[in-house]
């Protein structure tokens, strides 16, 4: 039996505070590492499917608490406003990160984990332990580091990860807005470079989240004009827009997103979320993938610490093999469709075939997500 030594997860998202609550639930000492405080807004599409409802209760989460939006149909739209409606085949609840990560980290904190917020500057791997090196010049030591800090970091550049590398031509946009909007309702809309996604979240608030062609974008001067010039072109967007009323002071944005192919092991670094992979957001299910992820690696963490897996070796190699599985051809489907999705003319025959026959949506839609989680052992 391998003694329960602290695990250093770095990144305090979706992934992260669901691996901290679940390692800690069985014992672990277990330090998050988040340069911001909490609560605080994220660029997200704010849409979590179901499946991941089964594994929540296990941990002791209840979402219903936070009052979320109950979600059951798809609407798509093409950039020309042609349009399509579905049942999502589990369902979903809409919840915003300000909420959902909120509550996460109350629940981290009363099963004892230690929260710090600082910057990691550095993490090294020798001699079969991690050292994590913090901007205050604190120095911590580890076993197993879980890598949960996000679509883009500094981590990743002194890495040296492939993606980070390559310009990326996305740039995402989100706010919340209040107004007329269904809901049991998320849409996912096509315009011109790009996609939006429209779902309620809790007290009645629209989440409105968008990736844009930085190329495109860049020819505007600011948000507000490109919105005008290039999503109101698509007829149900621009609706949506005039029907509502922003509740943000101004919109998040995240620039130089990469939905390119990562490795969900660097330097023995084991990633989870967004760190790990990427999903286009039309595909709609980041954040239920984030929490699998995390199920995933914890599930690990604690054979391996049990004797039960018997190296390091043996750790990463059922670590990748279970996030293949589980998340590559839905990661690979994404990046197809979104290219195809990119092509006006390519979207708008696809979206025909769809009205002639509806009952492809919903097998499109089960591509991109899962079965109900298991619960763990």
């Amino acid at each position: 039996m391998k003694e329960k030594n602290q695990i250093i997860i770095v990144g305090g998202g979706l992934a992260g505070l669901t691996t901290a609550i679940h390692l800690s639930k069985k014992g672990f000492q277990v330090v998050v590492i988040d340069k911001n405080a909490y609560p605080r807004h994220k660029v997200c599409g704010e849409y979590i499917s179901n499946e991941v409802l089964p594994y929540l209760n296990w941990l002791g989460l209840n979402p219903e608490i936070l009052k979320p939006a109950k979600i059951s149909q798809l609407q798509f739209s093409t950039a020309t406003g042609q349009r399509i409606v579905a049942a999502l085949p589990l369902g979903g609840f809409g919840i915003s990160r300000y909420a959902f990560d909120f509550f996460l980290f109350q629940k981290a904190k009363a099963q004892h984990c230690t929260i710090l917020e600082e910057t990691v500057t550095a993490i090294d791997f020798s001699n079969d332990e991690f050292t994590v090196t913090l901007s205050n010049d604190k120095i911590l030591k580890s076993k197993i580091v879980v890598g949960a800090f996000g679509k883009r970091s500094n981590i990743d550049q002194k890495m040296h990860r492939n993606f980070i590398a390559k310009k990326s031509p996305w740039l995402a946009v989100k706010a919340h807005y209040s107004g007329d909007f269904p809901n049991d309702m998320v849409g996912l809309h096509n315009f011109r470079g790009g996609y939006c996604g429209v779902s309620k979240v809790e007290n009645d608030a629209i989440n409105i989240c968008y990736l844009a062609d930085f190329e495109t974008f860049k020819q505007f001067k600011n948000i507000e004009e490109y919105q005008k010039k290039v999503l109101y072109k698509n007829p149900v967007l621009k609706a949506i827009f005039k029907n509502s009323t922003a509740i943000f002071e101004k919109p998040l944005t995240i620039s130089q997103i990469s939905f390119d192919k990562k490795d969900c092991i660097e330097n023995h670094v084991l990633m989870v979320g967004d760190t790990a992979g990427l999903i286009h957001p039309l595909c709609g299910n980041g954040m239920a993938m984030a929490i699998h992820s995390a199920k995933i690696v914890s599930e690990l963490i604690v054979q391996y610490s049990s004797g039960e897996i018997a190296s390091r070796v043996l750790l990463e190699r059922k670590y990748r093999q279970n996030w293949n599985k589980q998340f590559s051809d839905r990661l690979r489907i994404g990046r197809l469709l979104g290219k195809l999705l990119q092509r006006q003319r390519l979207s708008e025959m696809l979206i025909r075939s769809l009205i002639w026959f509806p009952a492809l949506l919903p097998k499109i839609i089960r591509q991109t997500h899962g079965e109900l989680l298991t619960i763990p052992k």
